[in-house]
């Protein structure tokens, strides 16, 4: 077999794989899109251990390998995406980058004085008595 076949697979592969991560919203589909890339380079690594016919069968190895890494990543990532999605009530991506926490006003990168205004501050103890007694 020709070593075209199977590295013109694993580039189909890879390039779905990264439509799938640029295109898609949804976690737990863009971490299937980083599954299909790794196995397209897992593909390749075996291919070409076969072509060079390696006698350590280095390519092998390192796919054994990566086979470890994705099954750790795809448990820890989607331990994520389920802690995320329990606590926000979805998985897409651009919400979740939409809810994320304000920032103090005091911390604003883009604030070149880098203080607040007088009616972002929030009123102190003092002044909060003040109010009360007035």
């Amino acid at each position: 077999m020709h070593l075209a076949y199977p590295a013109v697979l694993a580039s189909l592969l890879f390039c779905t794989g990264l439509y799938g991560v640029l295109a898609r919203r949804n976690a737990i589909l863009v971490l299937m899109s980083v599954e299909l890339m790794l196995n397209a380079v897992n593909l390749n690594l075996v291919a070409f251990d076969v072509w060079l016919r390696d006698t350590l069968h280095a390519g092998q190895a390192l796919t054994l390998f990566t086979i470890a890494i994705a099954a750790a990543e795809i448990g820890i990532g989607l331990a994520i995406v389920l802690a995320v999605y329990r606590a926000r009530g979805t998985s897409d991506i651009d919400k979740l980058r939409d809810a994320a926490e304000p920032r103090d006003p005091d911390d604003d990168p883009h604030d070149p004085s880098g203080t607040a205004t007088a009616a972002q501050a929030p009123a102190g103890p003092a002044e909060e008595k003040a109010e009360a007694t007035a």
